[in-house]
């Protein structure tokens, strides 16, 4: 027996959704669970399979993945807890602990993973700019696929529209009295193409080490702005009103934009990019075992912004005179006044010889 019947009308499809994907002793395994953790293990294996382009240390990566996890997990719920307009967590604390009963704010998951992620790229002396490219990377996939748990869940759609592609279901006649806009799929498209976009800048045009985690949160942040504005579900900021989610989009894509201006000069980079900038800081990604990067070099966001490169000693050693080779051995210099008399000498038997025949001749 299906949970939901999801039609779309104006294209002639309709699906029959049950939520439970099956049962192991008892225990529910939803969907929406599974696409999450499908989503979750295709952004680790990109991520491992990134390491070598990125110069990043997979087994250090792998702890830094596992424990971002549990951060984001944690931040995404209490992200949830704390805007949640009513009183149900209130009454009750535990049910904040019942995360099978949904309940998971997005900004609070990036927050939490990235927050205490990083902390765990210090303990395990990565540099954390490149690992953050690589994240960034990662949700975008994780966030790809476990949108259709909303799909799944009925859930997360928004205002009603009779667009070609409008959505109905139960949920939707419930909340707006018919079809509905798709959100999640919006959602899920434009992380797609954000990942598709963002895949091949880092690999071609990066410049330094962060710019792509930059253009991550500007991409997310200005699709979150507009797609949650179509939402009917939006957590809602106790004292204004506003939705959380759009403000906190509008604040990141502010914060993005301005760092990116600020180190658009910047060229600080550890991995694979730019062509140019490789050269720049003796890059060559094609040598299987070559270290190319110092682990404990500045961060690109947090520290220096250029990378200096000091010849001075390259040109000193060039234009130092090799004693060695120019400073005649103790044998050639001795040599030398030999050659000369033997040469005076010659040339006196010469004029004796010279002085006979003429004496003969007379």
């Amino acid at each position: 027996m299906s949970d939901y019947t999801v039609t779309f009308p104006n294209l002639g499809f309709s699906f029959d959704i049950n939520t439970t994907a099956f049962t192991v002793f008892g225990l529910e395994v939803k969907w929406y669970g599974i696409l999450i953790a499908v989503g979750f293990l295709l952004a680790f294996i990109y991520a491992l399979a990134s390491c070598k382009k990125m110069n990043i240390d997979q087994d250090k990566l792998i702890d830094v993945v596992i424990v971002g996890i549990i951060g984001g997990i944690i931040g995404a719920r209490l992200y949830y807890v704390l805007f949640y307009a009513g009183d149900k967590y209130i009454k009750d604390p535990l049910s904040i602990f019942y995360i099978s009963e949904g309940g998971l704010g997005i900004y609070g998951g990036i927050i939490g993973g990235l927050g205490v992620g990083a902390i765990m790229a210090k303990i395990r002396k990565l540099k954390i700019t490149p690992v953050l490219d690589v994240a960034a990377l990662g949700f975008l996939i994780g966030q790809c696929i476990g949108r259709w748990g909303n799909f799944v869940n009925q859930e997360a759609f928004g205002t009603a529209t009779d667009l070609p592609w409008a959505m109905s279901s139960e949920n939707t006649i419930i909340e707006v009295g018919g079809a509905a806009h798709p959100c999640f799929l919006y959602e899920s498209l434009w992380c797609l193409i954000g990942f598709i976009l963002l895949h091949i800048f880092t690999r071609k045009y990066r410049r330094y080490d962060g710019q792509t985690f930059l253009l991550y949160v500007a991409w997310y942040g200005i699709g979150r702005f507009f797609i949650e504005g179509l939402r009917t579900d939006s957590l809602l900021t106790p004292i204004l009103n506003l939705r959380v989610s759009q403000l906190v989009a509008a604040a990141t894509v502010l914060a993005s934009i301005v760092l990116l201006v600020i180190f658009r000069k910047c060229t600080s980079l550890t991995g694979c990019g730019s062509k140019k900038v490789m050269e720049l800081n003796h890059l060559e990604m094609d040598k299987e075992e070559e270290e190319t990067f110092d682990e404990d070099a500045p961060s690109t966001i947090f520290g220096d912004l250029e990378v200096e490169y000091d010849d001075s000693d390259a040109l000193s050693e060039e234009s130092e005179p090799d004693t060695e080779e120019t400073k005649p051995t103790e044998q050639e210099s001795s040599e030398e006044p030999d050659e000369e008399e033997d040469d005076i000498e010659a040339e006196k038997d010469d004029q004796d010889q010279e002085d006979e025949e003429d004496g003969d001749k007379n």
